[in-house]
């Protein structure tokens, strides 16, 4: 698929002297945008109000959104490194734009169908392109610091919700002067109508400007004074590189399918249902009235821990290895759920310290697997191989809010739950982190027989590998 001239790879080189520290940037306003998906639970009970349906018909909107996410990531993966970042961006934002616009009629029309082809399928397509752009820009940019690099390409989306949340809230009580963001007011359809057509609109505008300031290196290109010979090498890390194509056809490839798909599917299920789920777990406690009045302030709690595990555990990883922090997010994480189970409702303060400490591993997954990627498959083709990998977060974006909602819709009506009709479902993520733990000790270094040819590949042999 071709592209305008302003928009090719070649428009976008930077000339010698440019300050890597400005593509960080770049990147931060695309994923902060589109990271506004960790935001729904925040006008979930006004769709709910206004279509007469189910928690779990409503969570489908989400769902479908993160399955196309995947898919388009998958889908487009090698045509985002082949064209550059900044053909990305734009695209991504036109499709995210006109996801919310769409669904802004849908809803304001009460056609439910159409919130699923705006936000969910459209919309879903921009999220997928969007969240893949940035990333092999920055492995490149730092190769010195992949894990440093993946961290600040992907904490904005763990950030988005920080923003989203309160401008949310306060954009609904302006379309509809009868919600004051607080519990037990919900605002009306047409202000969720407005909130999406407004967010439609400004999105646009930011994700554009990230994509105008966006640069890719020259070929060749290194940090001063880094040279690549001197750098301490890990078990796991490899020199070599591996096509996409090549990619899928390993055993690492689907071991870590497994890790993100059981590490994500737990998280959704936390963040999915953030704002009721701290009011539900105190309903009949002393301190139900604290959890009502916190619980908007607790996705932006949540958000906030999302966005800063994604770049402090990524780091981290740069100084302890990718596999070890796998075994972080997925080992303490079962202990952390099993603790939100049982001791989460005995006192606010266990359930937000514990949630919180989830929903960053939950974000340290996100923003290490790339850097993972790079230590398995080299640099050749990480985004596109990124890409394929997101079809697992797609995966899981349908099992994580089927699992919590279909659990949840069983045990009662929404408003009237209480902590011990989130247990089953809790005890089902443990089940997973605990699978997600034993194919991560399964990894191994990639045989050498995927590896590429020790030549610089040529634009036709990248695109042919591609297709392999």
């Amino acid at each position: 698929m071709a592209v305008p001239g302003f928009l090719a790879r070649e428009r976008i080189i930077a000339k010698p002297g440019f300050n890597r520290w400005l593509i960080p940037p770049a990147a931060l306003a695309v994923h902060l945008c589109i990271g506004q998906a960790y935001a729904t639970s925040v006008y979930k009970s006004a769709l709910v109000a206004h279509f007469d349906t189910s928690l779990t018909a409503i969570g489908i909107i989400f769902s479908i959104a993160i399955v196309m996410l995947g898919l388009s990531a998958a889908v487009f993966g090698t045509w985002v490194d082949r064209n550059g970042p900044r053909s990305a961006m734009a695209t991504a934002a036109v499709f995210w734009s006109t996801g919310f616009l769409v669904g802004s009629l849908g809803i304001a029309t009460s056609q439910l169908w159409l919130v699923y082809l705006g936000y969910g399928v459209i919309g879903g397509i921009g999220l997928g392109i969007g969240y893949i752009s940035p990333v092999s820009t920055l492995i490149k940019w730092f190769p010195d610091r992949p894990g440093l690099a993946t961290g600040m390409a992907i904490m904005g989306f763990g950030g988005g919700a920080l923003i989203a949340s309160p401008l949310s809230r306060q954009l609904m009580n302006w379309y509809d002067p009868g919600y004051d963001g607080t519990a037990g007011t919900t605002p009306s359809g047409g202000a969720v109508a407005g909130l999406f057509l407004t967010l439609g609109l400004v999105y646009l505008v930011f994700m554009l400007f990230g994509a105008l300031i966006v640069r890719v290196p020259a070929d060749g290109w290194k940090p001063a004074g880094w040279d690549p010979s001197t750098v301490k090498q890990k078990a796991l890390i490899t020199t070599e590189n591996v096509s996409a194509g090549n990619a899928i056809r390993t055993p690492q490839f689907w071991l870590l399918w497994v890790v993100l798909f059981c590490n994500v599917t737990a998280g959704i299920g936390i963040l999915e249902q953030a704002a009721p789920m701290i009011q539900d777990f105190f309903r009949d406690g002393t301190t139900s009235a604290v959890a009502a009045a916190s619980a908007a302030g607790f996705v932006g709690l949540l958000s906030l821990f999302n966005m800063g595990g994604r770049f402090v555990w990524s780091s981290t990883s740069d100084f302890i290895g990718r596999k070890p922090i796998y075994m972080i997010y997925l080992g303490v994480g079962i202990v952390l759920y099993i603790v939100l189970a049982t001791l989460g409702s005995t006192a606010t303060w266990i359930f937000v310290i514990t949630a919180a400490i989830i929903i960053s591993f939950y974000g340290g997954g996100f923003a290490t697997v790339p850097a993972y990627l790079r230590d398995l498959f080299g640099t050749y083709q990480v985004g596109a191989i990124h890409g394929r990998l997101l079809t697992a977060w797609s995966a899981a974006g349908v099992a994580g809010p089927l699992i919590i909602n279909g659990v949840l819709d069983a045990r009662g009506t929404p408003g009237e739950l209480v902590a011990g009709d989130y247990r089953p479902a809790l005890f089902i993520m443990v089940g997973l982190l605990a699978v997600g733990f034993v194919a991560n000790l399964l990894i191994r270094p990639v045989a050498s027989k995927w590896h590429e040819p020790k030549a610089a590949p040529s634009a036709t042999t990248q695109e042919a590998s591609a297709v392999r």
